[in-house]
């Protein structure tokens, strides 16, 4: 017998006693004249009404209020929990202490506000306790600061666009990120779905991605986690990715332009690639002299482009008639548009 049907038969069982005895009552309350239907009509009528409303509404009391509190302590931290518990015996003493100038009113009042007074209290309480858990800790001197936890164990996420890029590894042996790299498991699995995809592109961007974990596991300074912890309240990778990042109160690195700005809404800290490899290119004012090689056709009659060794494209006026070879160009303007930095310049002494 399963424990579903079990609950079922006992709130039956429960239920009816209770209509039963409801139902031996009830005749005293109707009026004067009312039909009685027989000895022990509204007996059973009451107990068959009461245990059927038992059987049926047993998991609705019961199973389905159990599990939904099993998950929700399940996913609470477990400070979150402990000051909970604090919180309503906090509440409960206050209310103690109000229970005998609360029953001392009159009437119905003095029976029920104790009793209300004891609810509601302990409730604040703990939502009290467990929404600013962290300062009133910090307060008594129990835990640190923030940013002296951060200092202690600085941590990064990472997202699957980042890994697939693959310029995190060569980042990482610069040593310019410092602390842990944290990869939850539903990077990972993405990462191995991306692999196993029937596309030939986004296969090989897969299998990508799990080469750069495997060379960040291997370097020597970098230090790469892959994190089991997961948000399962959430369907969207990227969704998760914000919750870990604010439970862990940690940055994400990442190159995909819709996470960053969701992020950022919600108060999360993002480090971007694209941006960092903007930032660190070689400042070009008007009027220095590059040495290029033109490589194709401009969009405009006579223009010619080429690149720089950071990628930076330059536009040469001019340029179509150096096609394939190299050439000095003095710089005329420097445009930075959403997709990067453009140079736009002018051939200085011709062929060379």
């Amino acid at each position: 017998m399963s424990i579903v049907l079990m609950l079922r038969l006992c709130a039956m069982l429960v239920l009816a006693v209770g209509g039963w005895q409801l139902g031996k009552a009830l005749p005293a309350w109707l009026p004067a004249g009312a039909p009685t239907g027989g000895v022990g009509y509204y007996q059973w009528l009451m107990a068959a009404v009461c245990g059927a409303l038992g059987f049926v509404a047993a998991p609705a009391v019961t199973i389905i209020p159990y599990r939904t509190l099993r998950t929700r302590l399940l996913h609470m931290p477990a400070r979150a929990l402990l000051m909970g518990v604090v919180g309503v015996l906090i509440g409960l003493v206050i209310a103690a202490l109000l229970a005998l100038p609360l029953s001392l009113l009159p009437g119905l009042l003095g029976d029920v506000l104790p009793f209300v007074a004891a609810v509601v209290l302990a409730s604040v309480a703990a939502t009290t306790m467990v929404l600013r858990d962290r300062d009133i800790l910090a307060l008594l001197g129990l835990v640190v600061s923030r940013d002296v936890v951060r200092r202690k164990r600085s941590v990064v996420l990472l997202d699957t666009s980042v890994i697939i890029d693959g310029r995190i590894a060569d980042i990482c042996q610069t040593g310019f990120i410092q602390g842990t790299m944290i990869v939850p498991h539903v990077v990972l699995e993405e990462l191995r779905h991306i692999a196993d995809s029937a596309d030939v592109l986004r296969r090989n961007r897969g299998r990508r991605g799990l080469e750069i974990l495997n060379r960040l596991q291997k370097a020597d300074g970098a230090l790469l986690e892959i994190s089991e912890v997961d948000v399962p309240e959430i369907r969207d990778v990227d969704g998760k990715l914000v919750r870990l990042a604010q439970d862990l109160d940690c940055p994400i690195i990442t190159n995909d332009y819709n996470l960053n700005r969701v992020a950022e809404l919600q108060g999360v800290r993002v480090l971007n690639i694209n941006e960092l490899a903007n930032a660190v290119k070689a400042v070009v004012l008007p009027g220095e002299t590059l040495h290029v090689r033109i490589i194709q056709e401009g969009k405009e009659a006579g223009q010619g482009v080429g690149y720089l060794d950071d990628g930076t494209m330059i536009v040469v006026e001019d340029g179509r008639r150096y096609m394939d070879s190299d050439v000095e160009v003095v710089v005329t303007r420097v445009l930075q548009t959403v997709a990067g930095r453009m140079i736009f310049g002018q051939p200085q002494n011709g062929r060379r």
